[in-house]
C-alpha cells in the first residue's frame, strides 16, 4: 500500500482520438500535449506528462501516450517503465484497432494494475453506453484489466471525474510500492537543456533510489568510451519539486553535470557504475500473439521495445525453427548495442515490415554461456551458477539482480563442480607425497577452495593433509636416506631426480643442509661435530683438516666446506691451520670400538 505523500506513475493507453489527453487535462488541470503541432492538430504525437494530488495525499503522475498507429514506438516508450495504466475507450466509437493493439502491448509488458475509462459518454444514449460497456468487458477478458473498474466519464462535461479520481486513488492504495533493490535504473524518455542548470533528463525511476551527488553512467554509450559517459547528479526534481533524493516508482527529472544534453537520448538508461552487466545477447521467453497470421522465426525486420529503447534485433528460436501464433517459446536475441537489462524485464517485439506487434515476453538470461542448441533458459539463479560452474558473487548480482553469499573465496560455486574440484585437489595432494603441493602451481579457484577444506592445510606455501607433521613425514624422504647413507661423501641430490623446490623444502625443515656446493644430511653434520669434539678432547691445541678428514673417512672436497660450516655455527674456530673448540662444541662422540 502506498503511504500518503508517495508519488506513482500511470500511463494512458487507447485508440487515437478517444480522449486520453483531454481526460488527463481535466483530471490534472495540465495539458500533457507539449508541442504546437499537437495542439494545432489535436493529435498527440509524443509522450506527454502531467500530475495531480489524490484525496489520500498521494501524488499521481500520468505518462500520456499517442494513440495513432504511426507513433506506436512513442507509445511503447511511455508504457515500458510503468506497471499501471488508465485504459481509455470512447463510447462514441467503441473498441478500435489501436484499442486492441494497446491492450496487447500493456498485457505483454506485464502491467498488473489498471482502471478503464469509457469516455465521451455525454454524446451517446444509455443503450449505447451499455453496449460499449459489454464490448469492453468482452475485449479485456483474460487480461489484467478483466477485474479493473470501468468508469463512465465525459471530460468536457466534467461527468464522472470524481469517481475516476477515487478509483485511481484506490488503485494506488491497493497496489504494492515499487521494489527498492538498491540498483536504480532510469530509462530516459527526454533530454534537454535548462538555462542556468544544464543537462536535464526525465524518466520513471525503477529498481532503487537516487540522491544528489550520485555518480551515474549511461548505457548504451553510443559507441563512445563508457568511461566518458559518467556523470554526477547535480539536482533532482519530482513533479517540479526539488528533492535531495527520489524513490523508485517516481516520475523524476535529473540535472546532470559532466555531459551535454545532446549526448543523451531516449532509449538510454542511467545506472550506477558497476551494478549492471550491459549485454548485446539475451535469452528470453516469447509469447506470440494468437491473432498473428504467420509464424515467427529468423526472418523478419524485428524491433525490440524494452524500457524506452527500441532497436533492431536478430532473433533465433531455441529448440525449433519457428513459433506459431499463440505459442510461447524461448528465443535468443542479438542486439546491436549493449543495454542494461536484468532477468524479469518485459519487452515487446514488433515486425517493422508488416508494422505489427508480434508478441512479447520476459528477459531470462542477460549473458547466456551455452550454445543456442543447448540453451534452456529460465530465471533461476541456480541455473546461471550451474552453467558457469564458478561465478564471482558480484558478477552474479549484475547478471541476475540477486545477491548470493560467496561460498569459496569470492565465488558462488555449483555444488557438483565444487565436489569434483575438491576431490581433484585432494588427489593431487595425496600424489605429491609428504612434500605437498606447491601453491604456486594452483589456479585461483583451487587456492580459494583449499582455504575452505578442513582436511587440507597450507604451510609455507605448500598444501598438505591437515594434521600431518610435514617434517616427520619428510624424514623418510629418499634423498634424506641417500645422504645419510654416505654422510661424509654425500651424492649430489640433483642426480637423484629431486627438484630444486623439493630440495628447498627438505632444507627448510632442517633435514638437509646446504654447505657450499654440497648437501649433507643434518644428522651427518651433527655426527661430524661430535667427531671433531672427540679429536679436540685428544688434541686440545687443535686439529688439522687432514686429521678431521681421516677421522671422517672423507676427502678435502667435502671436509673443507664442512669445517667452514662448523666454524660459522660456533662449533669450532679456525686458528691458522688448525681448528679449536667453539662455544657450541658438543660432547665428544665415542671413539670407534667404544673408547671415550
Amino acid at each position: 500500500m502506498s503511504p500518503a505523500g508517495s508519488l506513482r506513475v500511470v500511463a494512458t493507453a487507447g485508440h487515437v482520438d478517444h480522449g486520453k489527453s483531454t481526460l488527463v487535462a481535466a483530471l490534472t488541470g495540465m495539458d500533457p500535449d507539449r508541442f504546437a503541432e499537437e495542439k494545432t492538430r489535436g493529435l498527440t504525437i509524443d509522450l506527454g506528462f502531467a500530475w495531480m494530488d489524490l484525496p489520500s495525499g498521494c501524488q499521481l503522475a500520468f505518462v500520456d501516450v499517442p494513440g495513432h498507429v504511426r507513433f506506436i514506438k512513442n507509445m511503447l516508450a511511455g508504457v515500458g517503465a510503468v506497471d499501471s495504466c488508465l485504459f481509455v475507450v470512447a463510447a462514441t466509437e467503441g473498441w478500435k484497432p489501436q484499442s486492441e493493439e494497446h491492450l496487447r502491448i500493456v498485457d505483454l509488458l506485464g502491467l498488473s494494475h489498471g482502471v478503464i475509462a469509457l469516455t465521451k459518454v455525454g454524446l451517446v444514449d444509455e443503450a449505447t453506453r451499455r453496449r460499449r460497456r459489454a464490448e469492453v468487458a468482452d475485449k479485456v477478458a483474460g487480461t489484467f484489466l478483466e477485474r479493473a473498474p470501468l468508469v463512465e466519464v465525459d471530460a468536457v462535461a466534467e461527468v464522472g471525474l470524481g469517481e475516476l479520481t477515487a478509483c485511481l486513488d484506490d488503485l494506488l492504495q491497493t497496489s504494492a510500492d515499487p521494489p527498492d533493490a538498491g540498483r536504480p535504473r532510469l530509462w530516459i524518455d527526454r533530454s534537454f537543456a535548462v538555462r542556468g542548470a544544464g543537462t536535464v533528463v526525465t524518466g520513471t525511476l525503477a529498481g532503487g533510489g537516487l540522491q544528489v551527488g550520485d555518480e551515474l553512467q549511461v548505457v548504451p554509450a553510443g559507441g563512445v568510451d563508457p568511461r566518458r559517459f559518467r556523470m554526477r547528479v547535480r539536482g533532482l526534481q519530482a513533479h517540479r519539486r526539488s528533492a535531495p533524493a527520489v524513490r523508485p516508482g517516481q516520475r523524476v527529472a535529473v540535472n546532470l553535470a559532466g555531459i551535454g544534453h545532446h549526448e543523451l537520448r531516449r532509449g538510454q538508461a542511467l545506472v550506477r557504475p558497476g551494478q549492471w552487466e550491459p549485454t548485446k545477447v539475451v535469452d528470453a521467453s516469447l509469447g506470440v500473439l494468437a491473432s498473428l497470421s504467420h509464424e515467427v522465426g529468423r526472418r523478419g525486420d524485428h524491433r525490440l521495445h524494452v524500457g524506452t529503447a527500441q532497436l533492431p534485433v536478430r532473433l533465433r528460436v531455441l529448440g525449433s525453427e519457428a513459433l506459431i501464433p499463440g505459442q510461447v517459446g524461448f528465443v535468443r536475441l542479438h542486439l546491436p548495442q549493449p543495454l542494461a537489462l536484468v532477468p524479469g524485464d518485459r519487452f515487446v517485439l514488433r515486425e517493422l515490415g508488416r508494422s505489427e506487434t508480434v508478441g512479447g515476453g520476459e528477459i531470462l538470461d542477460v549473458a547466456p554461456v551455452l550454445a543456442a542448441a543447448r540453451a534452456r533458459p529460465d530465471r533461476s539463479v541456480q541455473r546461471v551458477v550451474r552453467e558457469r560452474g564458478w561465478v564471482d558473487a558480484d558478477l552474479l548480482e549484475r547478471l541476475t539482480g540477486m545477491r548470493l553469499a560467496a561460498e569459496v573465496g569470492r565465488w558462488v560455486v555449483d555444488p557438483d563442480v565444487r565436489l569434483a574440484a575438491a576431490e581433484q585437489l585432494r588427489r593431487a595432494v595425496a600424489e605429491a607425497g609428504p612434500l605437498g603441493v606447491d601453491v604456486a602451481l594452483l589456479d585461483e579457484h583451487q587456492r580459494a577452495l583449499a582455504d575452505s577444506l578442513d582436511d587440507l592445510v597450507l604451510q609455507a606455501g605448500r598444501l598438505r593433509p591437515a594434521g600431518e607433521q610435514a617434517g616427520a613425514a619428510l624424514a623418510d624422504h629418499p634423498v634424506v636416506a641417500a645422504l645419510a647413507a654416505e654422510p661424509f661423501t654425500p651424492p649430489d641430490p640433483r642426480t637423484l631426480g629431486v627438484g630444486r623446490a623439493e630440495l628447498r623444502e627438505l632444507v627448510r625443515h632442517g633435514l638437509v643442509v646446504e654447505v657450499g656446493d654440497h648437501w649433507f644430511a643434518a644428522s651427518a653434520l651433527q655426527q661430524a661435530a661430535r667427531v671433531v669434539a672427540r679429536l679436540l678432547a685428544e688434541r686440545p691445541a687443535g686439529v688439522t683438516v687432514s686429521e678431521v678428514r681421516a677421522a671422517l673417512g672423507s676427502s678435502r672436497k667435502y671436509v673443507v666446506p664442512l669445517l667452514g660450516h662448523l666454524d660459522a655455527a660456533g662449533v669450532t674456530r679456525r686458528r691458522g691451520d688448525v681448528r679449536i673448540g667453539g662455544p657450541r662444541l658438543p660432547d665428544a662422540d665415542p671413539a670407534p670400538g667404544g673408547s671415550p
